[in-house]
């Protein structure tokens, strides 16, 4: 007979494993759902320091307003509310290289800037290689991932907070000394000065804790799922997606059809 082994979820006829301890002693009323997430996905329980980074994350990327993830789920419950999986799951699709995709490009990005590299010592070493990286990018013609915000353009209020829960859990590691430093140096190349968004100060901070890169999205889409449940819960008390369909659909304006590429004959 072949074997699927998994440390993960097992059962037999009068118990459940979960990562090696039995689900309903050990794990249901004993570990929080974020630990829980940071465990399944590490396979080794966080400290509480690293608990507390992740889940500050997780709060910091739940819900931001009326962001296309959020009109999107809402306008797909409004065409089917007996899918509430598919309201949630259109939601989620949209999380890309604009909105919550930021977290894993940033994290990715820190790391690749890093690999390889002899960690400063201070604050005028980790400036050095910023400016590097910066002027690279600008070299390149590429953004620097998680430099600037649409709306926070004077400072993305999640940032701080998250540096400062980082080092007061001494988890302020090189990723996030290293976006830090951006936040530093970027004007002097740039020749303006953006802010550095919340989505890329998580992306630095879950890198800093040792999670998968090719997960940090993931993360980003479990803190989302429910700030669009609660998107749905408030769609079910004060409704506003059939206005927005309404207010598209009664104020379209026809036009001439224009050919892709925009190219005369």
């Amino acid at each position: 007979m072949p074997e699927y082994p998994t440390a993960l979820g097992a059962s037999t006829r009068d118990t459940i494993t979960l990562l090696g301890h039995d689900l309903a002693r050990d794990v249901m009323g004993q570990v929080g759902f974020g630990e829980l997430a940071f465990w399944l996905a590490t396979q080794r329980r966080p400290s509480t320091g690293e608990t507390r980074v992740f889940e500050a994350v997780l709060a910091a990327l739940a819900d931001h307003g009326f962001t296309p993830t959020a009109i999107t789920a809402r306008l797909t419950y409004l065409s089917a509310p007996e899918s509430v999986q598919g309201a949630l799951a259109a939601g989620l699709l949209g999380g890309g290289s604009r909105f919550l995709g930021v977290t894993e490009d940033c994290g990715r990005f820190l790391h690749e800037q890093l690999a390889g590299r002899q960690l400063p010592a201070d604050d005028g070493g980790w400036d050095a290689i910023a400016l590097e990286v910066v002027a690279a990018q600008r070299e390149a013609k590429r953004f620097v991932p998680g430099l600037g915000h649409h709306v926070h353009k004077d400072g993305d209020p999640r940032t701080p907070r998250l540096f400062e829960i980082a080092r007061e859990e001494g988890l302020e590691g090189p990723h996030l000394r290293l976006f830090a430093a951006i936040g530093r140096v970027h004007p002097q190349v740039l020749g303006k000065t953006l802010p550095l968004n919340g989505a890329g100060v998580c992306g630095a901070a879950l890198a800093d804790l040792g999670l998968p890169m090719e997960l940090l999205r993931g993360f980003a889409l479990l803190a989302r799922t429910a700030g669009l449940i609660g998107q749905l819960a408030e769609e079910l008390r004060d409704p506003v997606a059939n206005d927005i369909f309404l207010s598209v659909d009664f104020n379209n304006v026809s036009v001439p059809p224009s050919p892709y590429g925009g190219h005369d004959g």
